[in-house]
């Protein structure tokens, strides 16, 4: 019964986290007019729902005591060391630098909810038709939220403010609503993000969906399966995040590779290089403003390189909140020019700081305190928990990757009180399921180099749960 339930409320989850920001938007509109920052009581829904998948987890586990193959009651595994290893770390480092509450909760919030999650999601088995389920279901709600964004791309403004949306584009207030999409440069080029909070959350979210869709067209050759590749594809291309481009292309060229027959597989792959390589070369050439973007390209490679110098002149870390996402939502909202830019476009909205040239020209009256974002995720860790932090979510990820693409998977024996897994679940589909979430671990952990992956709950939930899923039901060999 609980095995029921959990799997139930985890399939709904995972269907609605992508309209996440949508529905909260349109929410609080109804609730409490336009304007309004998003209420917290909507906000909140997904994590009160993975709160209680996850209490059920833990009555599960406590009430069947499931065991490993040794016979031998549950014990931690390298993985599960690893990241009660950075809570730990965390927390003495949070204390010493007497990181106030609030600040500390919000890095929590993103660096370990879906970590926890993960830690606690792995210790019960999943039924096999709940992991053929979630495959259908990543499959259509990918669709749906590709057809919905493509869509908004022609949509005029004025019906994103009738949903709730801000009346400005391209930036984000914590103290207000969303804006609906973000413009190129000075072009008037949108970016879409369909029901999500920005394009690259849209870009790296439809990273799930199209490693899944991928995964099923070159296992099964079903060429009908062509459509929604097509659909996610070009509602990836709209959202113009080149870190997901990246990933994308990373995980699309290790499919093709390992996924097609030897002789067809290479050539194969070599053509998907050359052909990819070219056509980047040139679009970069013709629209060097939409793909080039030399502002926001200064600052994936300045901010790295300065957020780098902060781990190194505190090595113990600045503690959870300090950098990342969690710093956009107790301080400013900037924006950086270059020398030549006009910031009179500014003045209509006071409450923003506004940089030119590295000079604060906009508010007069106060000074501002920027948010501290790195740009890359595993630096935003070492800034908060240091180098040892640093060090220990490398190995992580790493060690994840390994799992996941390893093929060495045993089906998990249980108590006899429990019924076994029957073969089927070593099935094409089950497999197939395996082969997407490496896929899209892999991209989400390259663009994790260039953006703050895995700051979006419905990238870090569904992928971290995933992930749960796959090690909890088919354990592989453990570390020696």
């Amino acid at each position: 019964m609980i095995r029921t339930v959990r799997e139930r409320l985890t399939i709904l989850l995972l269907a609605l986290l992508p309209f996440h920001a949508l529905l909260v938007t349109a929410g609080t509109k109804l609730i409490a007019g336009p304007g309004h920052a998003p209420l917290a009581v909507l906000a909140l829904w997904k994590e009160f729902l993975l709160g209680i998948i996850v209490l059920l987890v833990v009555l599960e586990w406590m009430s069947k005591k499931w065991k490993v193959e040794s016979g031998k009651r549950f014990t931690f595994d390298a993985i599960d060391t690893l990241i009660i290893a950075l809570l730990v770390l965390s927390a003495v480092v949070t204390v010493m630098m007497r990181v106030d509450v609030k600040t500390a909760l919000y890095g929590f919030k993103y660096d370990f909810l879906p970590l926890v999650a993960f830690l606690v999601a792995r210790r019960v088995v999943w039924s096999e038709r709940f992991l053929s389920l979630v495959g259908h279901i990543l499959l259509v709600v990918g669709c749906v939220v590709a057809t919905y964004g493509i869509v908004g791309f022609l949509l005029p403004q004025k019906f994103f403010l009738w949903l709730g949306y801000s009346s400005v584009h391209s930036l984000y207030f914590a103290d207000g609503p969303l804006a609906a999409f973000q413009q190129i440069g000075d072009t008037s080029l949108r970016r879409i993000q369909s029901s999500m909070s920005g394009p690259n959350q849209l870009g790296l979210w439809l990273l799930i969906p199209w490693c899944v869709v991928l995964v099923r067209l070159l296992k099964e050759r079903r060429w009908i399966l062509l459509l929604p590749l097509g659909l996610i594809g070009l509602a990836l291309l709209l959202s113009f995040s080149r870190s997901a481009f990246l990933g994308g292309f990373v995980a699309t060229l290790v499919m093709l590779r390992i996924g097609l027959p030897p002789r067809i597989g290479k050539k194969v792959f070599l053509g998907f290089l050359t052909g990819c390589v070219a056509l980047g070369i040139v679009l970069v050439l013709l629209f060097p403003q939409v793909f080039w973007r030399l502002g926001s390209t200064r600052g994936h490679l300045t901010r790295p390189i300065l957020a780098m110098q902060e781990v190194l002149r505190n090595p113990l870390g600045q503690g959870l909140g300090m950098a990342g996402p969690a710093s956009t939502h107790l301080r400013d909202t900037c924006v950086f020019l270059r020398a030549q830019d006009d910031p009179a476009w500014a003045k209509n909205i006071p409450k923003l700081c506004v940089f030119v040239g590295g000079v604060k020209v906009q508010p007069a009256d106060r000074e501002c305190v920027c948010p501290n974002l790195p740009e890359n995720w595993y630096i935003q860790i070492g800034v908060e928990m240091g180098v040892i932090g640093f060090v220990l979510f490398l190995l992580l990820v790493s060690l994840l990757l390994r799992r996941l693409g390893s093929g060495k998977w045993k089906v998990q024996k249980h108590s006899a009180s429990s019924k076994p897994l029957s073969t089927s679940l070593l099935s094409t589909e089950y497999f197939s399921l395996r082969s997407a979430v490496f896929l899209s671990f892999l991209a989400l952990s390259i663009a994790a180099l260039f953006l703050h992956a895995w700051e979006d709950s419905a990238v870090a939930y569904t992928v971290w749960l995933l992930m749960a899923f796959l090690i909890s039901s088919v354990p592989l060999d453990r570390d020696h």
